[in-house]
């Protein structure tokens, strides 16, 4: 890190205010859980988010996507400060049996979709993300500079 502050600061009264069903987690889970959303999308101010003003409001989606998805439920699968664990469940449903509970998860790996987003939409959070941050995926053309010599010598040399 090259020792400048990030430009967004995680505050839990703005997670909460855009996300109320978080309400119940702690601050620390909060911060941990924006911790590595940050790892996933850079809080940084090289990133072009920020220099669009959708860091913040970007980060706090991912961030809403990891708690989802890692944070610890309450006895109806609400998010909670303590109580059951995040499921052991990866990727996303594919069956589901109501007698004797049965459900299968795939991760499909047709080469379809990228990893990344295979992750991102197993929430709507994440989702959400995804599909916001689809103009950040673009990829810009910059042609490397010409130079154009005038008169056989470059601009600035000494003819002598």
């Amino acid at each position: 890190m090259n020792g400048t502050s990030p430009p967004v600061t995680f505050s839990q009264e703005t997670f909460v205010a855009m996300f109320p069903e978080f309400s119940p987690l702690t601050p620390a889970q909060g911060q941990a859980y924006f911790n590595s959303a940050s790892l996933v999308f850079a809080n940084s101010a090289s990133n072009p988010a920020n220099a669009d003003g959708n860091l913040a409001s970007l980060l706090y989606w991912l961030t809403a996507h990891f708690a989802w998805l890692l944070c610890p439920k309450d006895g109806s699968g609400n998010p909670a400060a303590t109580g059951q664990g995040a499921s052991q469940l990866v990727g996303r449903i594919s069956s589901a049996a109501e007698g004797s509970v049965n459900v299968q998860t795939e991760w499909p790996t047709d080469g379809g979709a990228s990893a990344q987003e295979k992750f991102l939409t197993q929430t709507k959070y994440g989702a959400f993300f995804w599909s916001a941050t689809a103009q950040y995926r673009l990829a810009h053309y910059a042609a490397r500079p010409t130079r154009v010599v005038l008169g056989g010598f470059f601009p600035g040399f000494f003819r002598g």
